[in-house]
């Protein structure tokens, strides 16, 4: 108890020290829990061997695929079955087959060179996902690439570990008489005299018949028992009830699909997607999210506390010549599938540099390559350290996607800009998700419109659904000109950039005072700012959507469609007259939650606002009776 008390407190505290620090110098929480492995284990001694507590720390992984599966739907995975089965599936096959070559060449037999390629075809979704949620690059292209990658990965280990057993170099496995197939067990339960697994011993048929079981036994609890599941919990009206559940699920199934030989965390992705339509995901996520945080720190420790330096040093070139020449391979078949598949740019470099490393199911697959007697020790040990080094170098590589991603935006804007050869009634500046709604509507009834936007991506997209838009930057006075700003009658400012749309509004209230501006307003100090700046109409770019949605609470609260709409109506009035009430009190000097004044006359008009809205209805239910 002692000692487990103390590697506790041993791993609480590198990761407290080193991940605050690697985040405030922007390398991220995953640089920062492995070198807090590298400190505590080869630079300090204080953790001998991390073996045991990384199978612990493996379920991080398995709850992040949980997780994640809980935000697929089937149908966001139908969706992506041509990046799945097309460029994931590519990526795992070249890479196998180049790495195999390789290890042929360097005189391994083609059964070991072939394990050697499918550890190596895979990448780290633990490092590669958290890095992509942290910086906010999901949602990108090259996001949403990276990760159908990855998943079609987890799905490739299980053809894997079902091969692997095929390659044994000593001796190739018998059958017995009944046409049974006797697989080893590990030494541990060899040691206690049982075995967990569900297919020791079976015929291959029956071998078959348990995984599809196994499979099929997820996907209908999921369906039908999860439901009554949760209502059975909810009688308790217990709180740690639902997370004792949550807990239940993720280890039951990962047990489960390790019994019947097949990936923990490729069952609880399907679990996830499974319940991933069900009304408790929710409830599933805020209970899984903390574990998976701590135990992903937990894995990230033990992968750089179980770094062998000794090993290292004793033959730096080879060791590190043989990561980086890893990495750089896969950098060139990466580059080459998002090329095939039109990635460009930023997109190119981030599902370029994100997909190089080794993976944590390469340690899976080593060990049980070790058990299978594919792999000899030394060459086993040679290869965690490069699947350990090739992680460890993961994050400096985002770093290096940061800075040639500043670069190519910088090159993006040193593009040539397009010739405006028309002018209209309308100018719109900025063509995001805001501005092509203001574009359409007013394109609809037959208005002329002249689109500028500095992303050229944005208006090669315009362009394909028949929209005419030119790119360039709208604060360029020339630009202005050549649309047309000297005779239109409506500048409409919809840039993402709210110190640019500032600009825009003060250089063209100076230049046209008679032009009518209307303006997108990030929030309600950005209103103050664009209404100083000289915009006629200001718009917050959540607040009609925010008023719509409060109208529908009212209405299904007990108000009927006219009470909720008039409420509507009034606040919406009321709103627009404080904003022009407190414009005048705000001071961009002063911090508003400084500004006394304001904060006075803020009080007073919010209860202005009260006694409006309950005065209008107490005077319609008296016309009511």
């Amino acid at each position: 108890m002692g000692e487990f008390l103390f590697l506790a407190s041993v791993f609480l505290l590198a990761a407290v020290i080193a991940v605050p620090i690697a985040a405030r110098l922007g390398l991220g929480s995953v640089l920062g829990y492995l070198l807090a492995g590298v400190a505590i284990g080869p630079g300090l001694g204080l953790v001998a061997d991390t073996t045991d507590l990384q199978h612990f720390a493996e379920f991080g992984v398995v709850m992040m695929l949980f997780l994640i599966g809980l935000e697929l739907e089937p149908r966001a995975l139908w969706d992506m079955r041509h990046r799945l089965i097309g460029l994931g599936g590519l990526q795992v096959l070249i890479t196998m087959l180049a790495v195999m070559t390789g290890a042929i060449y360097l005189g391994f037999v083609w059964q070991t060179s072939l394990a050697i390629g499918m550890i190596f075809a895979l990448s780290s979704t633990a490092i590669v996902l958290q890095t992509l949620s942290e910086k906010g690059l999901m949602q990108t292209s090259g996001g949403r690439s990276t990760f159908s990658v990855l998943l079609t990965q987890d799905i490739a280990v299980i053809p894997m570990l079902i091969i692997l057993p095929l390659l044994a170099v000593p001796s190739i496995p018998s059958l017995n008489e009944d046409g049974s197939i006797t697989r080893s067990v590990l030494e541990n339960d060899v040691a206690h005299g049982h075995s967990m697994s569900l297919v020791e011993g079976l015929p291959g048929w029956g071998v078959t018949l348990v995984t599809l079981g196994a499979v099929a036994l997820i996907i209908l609890g999921g369906v039908y028992g999860a439901r009554p599941l949760f209502r059975y919990i909810h009688a308790a009206h217990l709180r740690e009830m639902y997370t004792a559940l949550a807990l239940l699920i993720v280890i039951g199934i990962a047990f489960l699909m390790t019994a019947v030989g097949l990936s923990p965390a490729l069952g609880t992705f399907l679990a996830g997607v499974v319940l991933a339509n069900s009304e408790f995901r929710h409830e599933l996520e805020s209970d899984i999210e903390p574990f998976k945080g701590l135990l992903l720190g937990l894995f990230f420790i033990t992968v750089g506390a179980g770094i062998d330096f000794g090993l290292l040093f004793s033959e730096p070139i080879s060791i590190l010549g043989l990561a980086l020449g890893i990495m750089l391979l896969k950098w060139i078949i990466l580059y080459g599938l998002g090329r095939a598949f039109k990635l460009r740019g930023r997109d190119q470099w981030l599902f370029t540099l994100g997909l190089a490393q080794a993976g944590e199911f390469g340690f899976v697959l080593i060990s049980f390559s070790l058990q299978q007697s594919i792999l000899p020790g030394y060459l086993a040990d040679r290869l965690l350290l490069i699947v350990a080094l090739s992680m460890l170098i993961t994050p400096l590589a985002f770093i290096l996607y940061e800075v040639l991603s500043k670069r190519l935006k910088d090159s993006d804007k040193a593009l040539e800009h397009d010739e405006i050869d028309q002018q209209g009634t309308v100018i719109i500046a900025g063509i995001g998700r805001f501005g092509q709604i203001v574009n359409r509507l007013v394109q609809s009834v037959g208005v002329k419109t002249v689109v500028i936007d500095n992303n050229l991506q944005t208006i090669q997209l315009m362009r394909r659904f028949g929209y005419q838009g030119f790119f360039g930057d709208p604060l360029r006075p020339d630009l202005l000109h050549a649309a047309g700003i000297d005779n239109a009658r409506v500048l409409m400012v919809a840039l993402d950039d709210p110190i640019a749309a500032e600009r825009l509004v003060t250089y063209a209230r100076r230049l046209r005072p008679d032009i009518h501006i209307v303006a997108r307003s990030r929030d309600r100090t950005h209103t103050y700012r664009l209404y100083k700046a000289g915009a006629n109409d200001i718009v917050r770019e959540l607040f009609d959507s925010s008023l719509r949605a409060g109208r529908y609470v009212l209405e299904n609260i007990g108000l009927s469609d006219y009470e909720a709409s008039e409420a509507e109506k009034l606040f919406y009035q009321h709103d627009r007259y404080t904003v022009r009430e407190l414009a005048d009190l705000w001071d961009p000097n002063i911090p508003s939650a400084q500004n006394d004044a304001y904060i006075a006359r803020a009080r007073e008009l919010e209860k202005e606002l009260e006694a409006s809205l309950l005065t209008a209805l107490e005077n319609n239910n008296d016309d009511a009776a």
